[in-house]
């Protein structure tokens, strides 16, 4: 078919996932990834603001020693929102903010370590169709920074499906200062803020939607992975759907599809533990969230 005609199929199929399961993405030929493994734990801790850490981040003195070896990634499992990589570690640090600068690979992609002492397990491209490649940066060492990042360790059913991280020499990537924004997100308190460089807080939701027992929204830090909107699909009323990295910690897909990320997103109905995991809001707070950029953390508290 056309790629005119391809891209709409592909954004339909995305669309339809959302009105069915109110959650993820319905996207298509995905590359089978590894059997999953077991789960790691998570902490949990006191969330911090971006403003509350330095915002112009210096590598530590003491750190991991550089590695000059020349990998080819392209014989590596590609981290994205379809790979499921056992490889890979769930956060341990799911309740502190990134810091405020991003990393983007260089080339075709940069590799990635889920221990820079041991081999690469896998790589992020420079670019993907579907985003998750403009990274927050959660440690600045000298050679090597620890990023957030798209896909999974596991399947929920066999393991741990949370925030997955990894680390990637400074020598392969573009580490930039951020936008300063971060979007906080209180199930408790029913409140959604975007935080400012500054560390001032912009109220922009009291009440909201969110999952139910069954199906719950996914807590911890993640990012902003791609921001799409399709028009055609009564259930948005026009408004853009804002993917997140993190996908549900109970569902494995959708519909036939194999993937679960959630996402803020307008719906009619948008109060109490309503949704399959996705954040429902109202159309000023979708526009104020559907305006930050790619990598933009995400904190979700209980």
């Amino acid at each position: 078919m056309g790629e005119r005609r391809r891209w709409v199929w592909l954004v339909a199929a995305l669309a339809a996932v959302l009105v069915v399961a109110g959650i993820g993405i319905a996207l298509v030929n995905r590359q089978p990834g590894p059997a999953a493994s077991t789960p790691s734990e998570t902490t949990t801790t006191t969330p911090t603001t971006s403003a509350e850490r330095t915002s112009t981040p210096t590598p530590t003195a003491d750190g991991y020693a550089a590695n000059t070896a020349t990998y080819d990634v392209t014989t590596l499992p590609q981290v994205n929102v379809f790979a499921v990589i056992p490889a890979l570690p769930v956060d341990d640090d799911p309740f502190t903010m990134p810091l405020t600068e991003t990393a983007v690979a260089r080339g075709v992609g940069a590799p990635v370590w889920a221990d820079p002492a041991d081999e690469p397990v896998a790589y992020v491209p420079h670019e993907y169709p579907y985003g998750g490649t403009v990274l927050p940066v959660v440690e600045r060492q000298e050679h090597w920074v620890k990023v957030l990042l798209t896909g999974r360790r596991a399947m929920p059913s066999a393991g741990d499906p949370g925030q997955v991280t990894g680390w990637l020499r400074t020598a392969d990537v573009d580490v930039t200062p951020s936008a300063g924004l971060g979007v906080v997100v209180s199930i408790a308190n029913r409140t959604i803020d975007i935080v400012h460089a500054d560390g001032a807080h912009e109220r922009i939701a009291n009440d909201f939607a969110w999952g139910a027992d069954a199906t719950p929204t996914p807590v911890g830090r993640t990012f902003v992975m791609t921001t799409r909107t399709v028009p055609e699909y009564a259930y948005t009323r026009g408004h853009p759907i804002v993917y997140w990295a993190v996908q549900s910690p109970t569902l494995e897909g959708f519909d036939g599809a194999d993937v679960a990320p959630a996402a803020f997103h307008y719906h009619d109905t948008r109060s109490g533990p309503v949704s399959n995991g996705c954040i429902r809001v109202d159309p000023d707070a979708i526009t104020r969230l559907s305006a930050l950029p790619p990598g933009t953390p995400v904190m979700i508290t209980p």
